[in-house]
């Protein structure tokens, strides 16, 4: 009895933290209707971020996914709604 309860409290656990993980979800629209990679870039350094976009790339939530600098000199993973340009999550690692 102990033992499946451990086993249920570490699948919960686990489970728990992919979905932390995981990044928002941003659209189901086509990437046809969205922003170009190339001006995401820019709104990414306008919004004060550095001009060193270390990667860009589609999340599995479709967003675009971006790794860079912030003005601290921190890395950063910010996600956009590739629609609206909208920030939908931003995490700063120290």
């Amino acid at each position: 009895m102990h033992t499946t309860l451990r086993l249920i409290s570490a699948l919960l656990l686990l489970s728990a933290a992919g979905a932390a993980t995981a990044g928002p979800t941003c659209t189901n629209e086509p990437e046809s209707q969205w922003i170009p990679e190339a001006e995401m870039t820019k709104r990414f350094q306008a919004l004060g971020y550095k001009d060193d976009v270390k990667k860009l790339h589609v999340s599995k939530g479709k967003c675009w996914e971006i790794y860079g600098t912030d003005k601290q000199g921190r890395k950063v993973e910010v996600y956009f709604h590739p629609i609206t340009g909208a920030i939908a999550e931003e995490n700063v690692k120290n």
